[in-house]
């Protein structure tokens, strides 16, 4: 059976991302090497994702051109819903992306890179979007806001994440 995931955030190529602390000083990824989380990368994706499954990836593929590369090796049929940093031609992306789009909507959410507008999100059951790496969009309270949900990898233990999985935390019915 075929299935659908969702990544974000991946940076292939990007070796500062390893240099990068969350607030507590902690290390963002637990790689000291680009060349060692892009492997890691890859043997997660391709360890959940069959050739013929669907992946959308929200954005912040690669940061260097080189990163690209990365892709070649992906298992899926991958949806590139363009990131801030997503920045070269998109002749570099259509040779591995069967689809390219500033947005998408699947069962009444919308799947986007940068969490949109509470005002905006009224229309929909929720938004799963990436860009926020382990941080969640938050109420007043500080609490997390459920109708976002952030699949950047740091919050998916670097993995793609099954759609059926996260679909389920708005309770949305089946596809139509």
């Amino acid at each position: 059976m075929t299935r659908t995931f969702l990544t974000a955030d991946t940076h292939f190529g990007h070796a500062g991302v390893c240099k990068f602390l969350r607030d507590d000083g902690t290390p963002l990824r637990p790689w000291d090497d680009v060349r060692e989380m892009e492997e890691e990368l890859i043997d997660r994706w391709n360890s959940v994702v069959k050739p013929d499954d669907k992946v959308y990836h929200l954005g912040d593929v690669a940061i260097a051109r080189q990163g690209l590369r990365c892709l070649e090796r992906l298992n899926g049929k991958k949806v590139l819903i363009r990131g801030n940093h997503d920045i070269f031609k998109l002749s570099d992306y259509t040779q591995h992306f069967r689809d390219i789009r500033g947005c998408h909507y699947l069962d009444g959410i919308i799947l986007t890179h940068i969490p949109v507008h509470p005002v905006n999100l009224m229309r929909y059951k929720g938004n799963i979007h990436g860009h926020l790496h382990y941080r969640r969009v938050l109420l007043d309270d500080g609490t997390p806001d459920e109708r976002y949900q952030c699949v950047c990898v740091e919050h998916t233990d670097y993995t793609p994440i099954d759609w059926e999985e996260v679909r389920s935390r708005y309770n949305v019915g089946d596809r139509a």
